[in-house]
């Protein structure tokens, strides 16, 4: 498949540059995969098409403040770090701006040498290997000198970093926010609770592997870096008593949905697991896990407007699509959503 069957015309200014006031205030298309019918709505009307025994699945990673600003030793080249993975004593892969000035053994310095960084490794497309060196805790540290990693689209500075995780976010260790889960508060959940809903947790730390862009012209050849993600024992029985039931798996997220058909795929059921998935899925992918979705607006040829093509069809994708940029809804992280899911009513 070549990379522009993916591509669509978007105007800048439907690229949202700021959260919605209330999060359940953002706008909702409702789409019916199977007869190919969608309806405007409002975020908090999701409520409506959830039914009783239905399964939702959420990704609770949390965000960490992983883009660091430093200054390179000896020349006092400015170097920018996004950090990726945390492969253990305090080395960590990062994603590196203005990489040609790092070489193996170049030292980093950040906010006034509260954290200094050695490259132990040089890999590629900017991709370099850290040991870190600071007093007392890392993740304190990295809390006074690290800005949320907010996408290069977003250019307002945001004013609550909190409005860059979601109401669950729980496990730290994310490099970026699942924004599919932005519209849902407390409140929201207790209204799903309420209808007889099953709500389950599981893991997936965001990395290169999500939002990398593709630069290969077929789709084929792109290739996906690894994620951490962890299933519980108990998410994997409550997952596989509601494939038994038929009851239906409602992603919450292009994370969640990866995840959850990762480990079906591996293991022919869900079983609990903390292990690192690779999957890319685009069409001709059959899904497996789940029967519904929930996800934002995706960047055109990236491997996630790919993901969702492959669950409700590219050209029936591209229809939506061109229907939310006539109806002008707001694209991307911190835009609306989709739920998309396949039924008669």
């Amino acid at each position: 498949m070549d990379i522009n069957d993916f591509n669509y015309d978007l105007p800048e200014e439907l690229i949202a540059q700021e959260p919605s006031k209330i999060r359940y205030e953002s706008r909702l298309l409702v789409i019916n995969k199977r007869k190919k019918t969608y309806q405007d709505k409002i975020f908090k009307d999701i409520v409506d098409y959830f039914h009783e025994g239905d399964v939702l699945v959420r990704n609770n990673t949390k965000v960490l403040p992983v883009r660091l600003y430093g200054i390179k030793e000896g020349t006092n080249a400015h170097v920018e770090l996004l950090l990726l993975k945390d492969l253990g004593n305090d080395i960590h892969e990062a994603l590196t701006g203005n990489a040609k000035a790092v070489k193996k053994g170049s030292i980093i310095h950040f906010g006034n040498d509260i954290l200094k960084a050695e490259c132990i490794e040089v890999k590629e497309e900017g991709i370099r290997l850290y040991k870190f060196f600071y007093q007392g805790i890392f993740l304190e540290r990295l809390e006074e000198v690290g800005k949320m990693p907010l996408p290069p689209y977003i250019h307002k500075q945001l004013l609550d970093n909190e409005r860059y995780q979601t109401v669950y976010a729980k496990v730290v260790g994310s490099s970026a926010a699942p924004t599919a889960g932005f519209h849902f508060t407390d409140d929201l959940f207790e209204q799903l609770k309420a209808k007889g809903v099953e709500i389950l947790d599981i893991t997936l730390h965001i990395g290169l592997g999500t939002f990398r862009p593709v630069k290969t012209s077929l789709v084929e050849e792109h290739h996906m870096h690894s994620e951490y993600y962890e299933i519980s024992p108990m998410v994997a029985s409550r997952l596989n008593l509601a494939k038994k039931e038929n009851r239906r798996i409602i992603a919450l997220g292009t994370t969640s949905t990866r995840t959850l058909e990762a480990n079906f795929t591996k293991y022919g059921q869900f079983k609990d697991s903390k292990e690192e998935t690779d999957i890319f899925i685009y069409p001709g992918y059959h899904y497996q896990a789940i029967n519904a979705l929930i996800t934002n607006f995706h960047l055109p040829k990236s491997t996630l407007i790919m993901l969702v093509s492959a669950f409700m069809g590219r050209e029936f994708t591209l229809e939506v699509y061109r229907h939310a940029v006539k109806e002008k809804y707001r694209f991307f992280s911190f835009g609306d959503a989709m739920f998309i899911y396949d039924g008669e009513d």
